[in-house]
Order: structure tokens, then C-alpha cells, then sequence
């Protein structure tokens, strides 16, 4: 593949994918910093996994397990970089309501599922992005009966925390 026909690729991908990506992007990464990182990082994991697509998935396949790995990847730096410097600025989003939140019920959503585990916050998505259990598993590395019972959980919790909210 030469470079014209790999940028090519490249802007497609970005173009028709960006919901996806963008997704992803909003569960991993909570202020707006953090979420241009983790664009580049994906962005550029993306570039890098071109060559190595031979087709056999959907392309949101691929793209959906190159985004979550960077994110998951990312994650782990991010925790130990945040946990050797840690400073009042980086934790200034608790202390202030976010002013640009258009929908507070997808603002929650996200919300809990910034809460979950790595696999489990992955898991999410490709649920609300409508995957079976099948693919979520192969996307994921988890078997089946794994997913089934790990999504059965999650639903459980987000129910809970609804009617927790509803209460108040």
C-alpha cells in the first residue's frame, strides 16, 4: 500500500467513523484535554494499524478494537502519570458542575459508564452500538458467557443508580 492510497484510508476511516471513535473517546477521557490526547493517540494507532487490516472483520470491528485498545492503553498511562502528579487543576472537574452538558440524561449515562471497569466500560459501548455477544467477545478477548454475564451486571448496576437518582 503507498502512502496516497494509506492517507486515503486513513480520512475515510476518520470520516465515516468519528461517531464511533468519538464514542469511545467520551468514555475514556472526561475533560476536554484529555479527550484531544486520546483523539491523537487513537488517531495515530489507527494510522499505524492500516497495513495490518486484511479485511477480515468490518471495518468498525477493527476500528472499534484499535480505539478501545489505545483508550485502555492510554488509561494506564494516564493513572500513573495522574497518580505521580496530581495537583488541584487536574481534579478541578469535580468541584465544577460542567457548564456545557446539552443532555443531562447522556451526561449521566456517561457519567457511570466512566465508573466501570475498563472491560466492563468497553462492553458498554459496543452494546449501546448494538454488537452481539459473539463479536463484543472476539472484540474484547472474553468468552461469550462471560460477556452475557458481565452485561446482565452492568445493566443491574445502571438500574440501581437510576432508581438511586430517581429517589433523590
Amino acid at each position: 500500500m503507498d502512502a496516497a492510497e494509506r492517507q486515503k484510508t486513513f480520512d475515510q476511516w476518520l470520516r465515516e467513523h468519528k461517531a464511533l471513535t468519538f464514542k469511545v473517546i467520551c468514555a475514556y477521557a472526561r475533560n476536554p484535554q484529555d479527550k484531544e490526547d486520546l483523539f491523537q493517540e487513537i488517531a495515530l494507532q489507527l494510522w499505524k494499524s492500516i497495513p495490518n487490516f486484511r479485511g477480515d472483520s468490518a471495518v468498525t470491528t477493527w476500528i472499534y478494537r484499535v480505539s478501545l485498545n489505545t483508550a485502555l492503553a492510554w488509561c494506564g498511562k494516564e493513572k500513573r502519570r495522574n497518580d505521580k502528579n496530581r495537583t488541584f487543576a487536574q481534579n478541578e472537574e469535580f468541584l465544577v458542575q460542567n457548564p456545557n452538558a446539552s443532555n443531562p440524561r447522556l451526561t449521566w449515562l456517561y457519567d457511570q459508564i466512566a465508573a466501570l471497569s475498563e472491560v466492563d466500560r468497553s462492553l458498554a459501548l459496543l452494546l449501546l452500538d448494538g454488537y452481539s455477544y459473539k463479536e463484543m467477545a472476539g472484540i474484547i478477548g472474553i468468552s461469550e458467557t462471560n460477556v452475557g454475564v458481565r452485561i446482565n451486571r452492568i445493566k443491574k448496576r445502571l438500574i440501581k443508580e437510576s432508581e438511586t437518582e430517581t429517589a433523590q
